[in-house]
C-alpha cells in the first residue's frame, strides 16, 4: 500500500474515534478499539490479524502499567480516605507567605500527590486554596487556581506515577524510573515558569476581579484558624453524595472526599504527615534509585529487585495501608481499596483501548512512513507529537486519551529515528495539555470549587495550562540537545 494511503486511512480513522466520542457519544474505549479494528481492515490486514494485534497491544501495556497504575490509584484511595491530602495542603498554605503559596502548592501537587486521582485531588485542595486566595491580595483567587490548574494537569501526563504518565511510559517502551527522573527535570520548570508567566499578566490586565470572579458573599476565614469547613473537603461546591454531583453542573466524579467527624480519640493517634506520606516517598525513592544505578552502569540483585517499579509500588501501598489501618481502622481502608478498585479499572481499560489502538496503527506500516521523514539530530518528531495531541485534546477534552492517542502514532517509528523514547513521551504529555475548555471536568470543577466565572476559568485554566503546554514542550526539547 502507498505511503499516502496509509497516512490519509489513518487520519480519516483518528478524525472518526474523535467524532464517535464527541458526536456520538459512544464511549472512548469503544471508540478507540472500533477505530483499531477498522484501520486494521483498512489498511490490509486479514481480519485474524486484526483482532489479534489490537487484542496484543492491550495486553502489551497492561503487563507494562496494569499493576503499577492499580497501586498507584489504590494509594491514592487510602491517603484521600485518612485526610492526609486535607493536611498536606492546608500546612502548605500555613508555612509558606503569600508570594510563595501558589509556587509551593504547585511543585506539590504536580510532583508528590500524583498517586491521587486528579478530580479527588483537586476536590480536595481547591477550598483550602480558595481560602488563603484573599491573603494573596486582590489578584488571589486568579493566582490560585491558575496554580491549581496547572500543577494539576502537568503532573498527570509528565510525573510518574500520574496515570497518563505510566501509560505513555508504557506505550514507548520507557523505563518508568527513567521516565520519573526526566519527567521531574522537565515538570519542575514548567510549573515555576508558567505560574511565573501567568501572574506577571494577571497583575498587567489579564484578571478583571468584576467579571472573572463571582461575588463572594462572607469573606474566608483565615485559614490559621480551622473551621467547620476544615471538616469539609468539599468546602465551597455543594456535594450531593447520593448522585456524586458537584454544584449544579451534572458532572459525576468518581472517589469524593467523605466528610470526616474524627473523635477525640481518632485525633489523638492521628500520625504525622511524613508518616502517612512515607510510604508513598519511600517508593518513588526506590525506583528513582534503580534508575539512576543502572544509567550509571552499576548492578545488585537486591537493589534491582526493590527499586522495580511495581514492587516499589507495592512497598508503598502496603506501608500506607498499615499506616491508615492504624489511623483509621480496617473498615475504612477496605472501602477506600473498594473506591480504588472502581477507578483504576475505568483507567485500566481506557489505557489499554489506547494499547490496541497503538499496536494497530504500527501493524499497518506507519513506522515505516514515517522513518523516511525524521531524522534523530531534528526537533520534528517532538513538534509532531505534541501538535497531534495538542489537536486532539481539543477536540476530545481528555489528556490521557489524547496523550495516548499520539504517542501511539510515533511509537513505531521510535527504533528508526534514534531519538531517546522519554523525549517523544514527554512530548505527548505536554500536547495533550494544550486548551484545557469546556469539555474538561477540570475546568467546570476549577470554575466552581474557585469561584470563577467561565471567561475567568478561561484564563486561569484554558491560557493557563496551554501556557504550561508550551512551556513544557520547550523544556523537552532542551532537554533533548543532552540526550
Amino acid at each position: 500500500m502507498a505511503d499516502w494511503q496509509i497516512l490519509s486511512i489513518t487520519a480519516a480513522v483518528i478524525v472518526g474515534i474523535v467524532l464517535m466520542i464527541i458526536k456520538l457519544r459512544i464511549n472512548p474505549v469503544v471508540s478507540l478499539v472500533t477505530g483499531a479494528l477498522v484501520l486494521g481492515l483498512a489498511t490490509g490486514l486479514s481480519p485474524a490479524e486484526t483482532t489479534t494485534t489490537a487484542m496484543q497491544g492491550f495486553g502489551d501495556i497492561m503487563f507494562e502499567v496494569g499493576l503499577l497504575i492499580a497501586w498507584g490509584v489504590l494509594m491514592g484511595s487510602i491517603l484521600n480516605e485518612t485526610g492526609a491530602i486535607r493536611r498536606l495542603v492546608n500546612a502548605l498554605l500555613r508555612i509558606f507567605g503569600p508570594r510563595g503559596v501558589p509556587y509551593a502548592l504547585g511543585l506539590t501537587i504536580g510532583t508528590a500527590l500524583q498517586s491521587i486521582f486528579l478530580d479527588v485531588l483537586l476536590v480536595m485542595s481547591a477550598p483550602l486554596a480558595r481560602r488563603m486566595a484573599p491573603h494573596l491580595g486582590k489578584f488571589g483567587i486568579a493566582k490560585m487556581a491558575t496554580a491549581l490548574a496547572i500543577s494539576l494537569e502537568c503532573g498527570i501526563v509528565l510525573m510518574v506515577p500520574g496515570v497518563a504518565t505510566m501509560a505513555l511510559a508504557g506505550l514507548l517502551g520507557v523505563p518508568l524510573g527513567k521516565m520519573m527522573i526526566f519527567g521531574f527535570i522537565v515538570v519542575v520548570p514548567t510549573i515555576v515558569i508558567s505560574i511565573a508567566i501567568m501572574n506577571f499578566f494577571i497583575h498587567r490586565g489579564l484578571w478583571n476581579v468584576d467579571l472573572d470572579q463571582q461575588p463572594i458573599d462572607e469573606e474566608p476565614s483565615d485559614v490559621s484558624q480551622p473551621t467547620d469547613a476544615d471538616n469539609d473537603p468539599a468546602g465551597f461546591a455543594p456535594v450531593d453524595h447520593e448522585d456524586g454531583l458537584i454544584d449544579g453542573h451534572g458532572t459525576r466524579v468518581g472517589l469524593l472526599p467523605q466528610r470526616v467527624h474524627e473523635s477525640e480519640e481518632t485525633k489523638e493517634k492521628q500520625p504525622s504527615l511524613f508518616l502517612l506520606f512515607g510510604p508513598m516517598l519511600l517508593a518513588l525513592v526506590l525506583i528513582a534509585t534503580g534508575a539512576i544505578l543502572e544509567m550509571a552502569g552499576v548492578m545488585n540483585p537486591v537493589i534491582e529487585f526493590f527499586s522495580t517499579p511495581v514492587v516499589a509500588l507495592l512497598i508503598g501501598l502496603l506501608g500506607t495501608s498499615f499506616v491508615a489501618r492504624y489511623t483509621i481502622g480496617g473498615e475504612r481502608v477496605e472501602k477506600a481499596v473498594v473506591d480504588g478498585f472502581r477507578e483504576s479499572g475505568q483507567i485500566l481499560i481506557l489505557t489499554g483501548a489506547g494499547g490496541s489502538l497503538a499496536a494497530v496503527i504500527a501493524a499497518s506500516g506507519m513506522g515505516d512512513v514515517l522513518g523516511q521523514y525524521f531524522t534523530a539530530g531534528s526537533f520534528a518528531p517532538l513538534l509532531t507529537v505534541w501538535a497531534i495531541a495538542a489537536v486532539l485534546h481539543i477536540a476530545v477534552g481528555s489528556v490521557t486519551i489524547s496523550a495516548i492517542t499520539a504517542a501511539g502514532l510515533l511509537a513505531p517509528v521510535v527504533g528508526q529515528i534514534g531519538m531517546d523514547p522519554v523525549l517523544l513521551a514527554l512530548a505527548a504529555g505536554a500536547g495533550s495539555l494544550f486548551m484545557v475548555h469546556v469539555t474538561s471536568n477540570t475546568f467546570w470543577l476549577l470554575q466552581s470549587m474557585l469561584g470563577q466565572t467561565t471567561r475567568g476559568t478561561l484564563k486561569s485554566c484554558s491560557l493557563g495550562v496551554s501556557v504550561a503546554s508550551v512551556v513544557a514542550l520547550l523544556c523537552t526539547m532542551i532537554l533533548g540537545i543532552f540526550l
